[in-house]
């Protein structure tokens, strides 16, 4: 399984539902809080492309992008085999 690495901050719904389907698949994952860490926030920022919303996704070299995003890869029975590969 491919390393999944979650940027989140406390308080985020789109975090906590993003976390929830990672955890309902088994997956492990790395989180990184960019309100207890914000040194962590320029560095998502600058993997994510520019993008400034939590929570930004990647699964190994992959930026899903968000909890919709997310949401939408499982839904296209697309996550399973990203996850696997």
């Amino acid at each position: 399984m491919k390393p999944v690495e979650i940027y989140t901050s406390p308080l985020c719904g789109f975090c906590v539902a993003a976390k929830r389907l990672l955890r309902k698949k088994g997956v492990q994952f790395t989180e990184f809080d960019i309100w207890a860490d914000p040194g962590r926030k320029p560095e998502m920022i600058q993997r994510a492309q520019g993008r400034t919303s939590v929570p930004q996704i990647f699964i190994g070299d992959t930026h899903v992008g968000g909890c919709d995003e997310l949401h939408a890869l499982d839904r296209a029975g697309k996550l399973d085999p990203l996850l696997a590969a």
